[in-house]
């Protein structure tokens, strides 16, 4: 989630502690434990509570709803209605529906805040939870209509993208936007929308800030070849193969050694060897082969050809001398002349 983190008006563990003080001690305890609301953050599960108390994991379970229950009927939490409220307006202002993660990473990076924010979230009404499914990640909103909205615009975006399909973040947001038409203007914004978007399961960014299908090689990129050709794509032109396994580290963060780069660039058939280990992209309209190959190609395409045609075509296609491609002309094994003086397939 991007932006600044939010001034919260409260201390959420001051907060819950007073909360809390409402229950038994064991109670208070328990309650503590699995939300991981003092300096241990982690959070205990059912069957080790109950272990420690020696008692069933489902009497855990019923200790703890009956708790969340006591503490929404105390005087104390009614005092705090206007902090409830405070944090539903974070929520509102953060797009009504948060990924639970990205949200409490908006909060604070402290874990110990983020867990007594999330211990806030599940005790009030204010706050509804959707867990994660197959399509989307832990959630939370305050406005189930919103919500709804939002779920089936993803549905619908994730519907109309081709399966590697790499499209620009500010493009995204303008896709996106056309599915939900009808939400409030405050809602239509670039930040709000981005967050929307890292709900979905099934839609991802990668590491250059484009988003397609998340399975998609080109937004889950699993190795040098993947990262190469989104280094590539990103470029632009062609690019020295060093370049490219030095962008690797720079941006992926991961180790790409110089001879393995050039090794993945040469078996894989996205890539075209244009020059002396320049590499462009085949989706670019650069044929294969050696520039014997790229003139017989030309020429099949083009029909006979002059000497000069023939160089200032292969120039766009290869970063190559232009002796080099008279050289590969005179062949005539390859090419000849016609009466005319153009070049053909021998």
């Amino acid at each position: 989630m991007t932006g600044k983190n939010p001034a919260l008006s409260f201390n959420a563990k001051q907060l819950n502690k007073k909360l809390l003080s409402v229950l038994p001690l064991r109670a208070k305890d328990i309650l503590t434990a699995r939300f991981g609301l003092e300096k241990n953050t982690e959070k205990m599960t059912l069957e080790s509570i109950g272990k420690k108390y020696g008692i069933t994991r489902e009497r855990v379970r019923q200790i703890e709803n009956y708790s969340l229950k006591t503490i929404k009927k105390s005087d104390e939490y009614q005092k705090e209605s206007k902090t409830f409220e405070d944090l539903k307006e974070i929520v509102k202002s953060a797009g009504g529906l948060v990924k639970e993660t990205d949200f409490l990473n908006h909060i604070s990076k402290d874990k110990s805040v983020q867990n007594n924010i999330n211990f806030m979230l599940v005790l009030s009404d204010h706050f509804k939870k959707e867990k994660e499914d197959d399509e989307f990640h832990h959630r939370w909103h305050v406005d189930s209509a919103l919500s709804e909205k939002i779920h089936e615009a993803l549905r619908k975006l994730y519907s109309s993208l081709s399966d590697e399909e790499i499209i620009p973040e500010s493009e995204m947001v303008k896709s996106f936007l056309e599915h939900v038409a009808d939400i409030s203007q405050e809602y239509k914004d670039d930040e709000v929308v981005s967050r929307w978007l890292a709900i979905s399961k099934k839609i991802g960014k990668n590491p250059l800030g484009e988003w397609g299908k998340a399975q998609s090689s080109n937004i889950k990129a699993k190795g040098v070849r993947d990262y190469a050709y989104l280094i590539i794509r990103k470029h632009g032109s062609p690019i020295h193969f060093r370049e490219v396994a030095r962008l690797i580290e720079e941006i992926f963060k991961k180790k790409a050694h110089v001879a393995t780069t050039h090794n993945e660039l040469i078996k894989d058939d996205r890539f075209v060897l244009v020059g002396r280990g320049l590499y462009a992209l085949k989706e670019w309209g650069y044929s294969e082969g050696v520039v014997k190959d790229v003139i017989k190609n030309i020429i099949e395409k083009e029909g006979p050809m002059t000497r000069e045609e023939v160089i200032e075509k292969v120039l766009k296609e290869r970063y190559v001398k232009e002796n080099t491609i008279l050289v590969n002309l005179q062949n005539p094994k390859f090419f000849k002349k016609d009466n005319e003086g153009r070049y053909q397939i021998a």
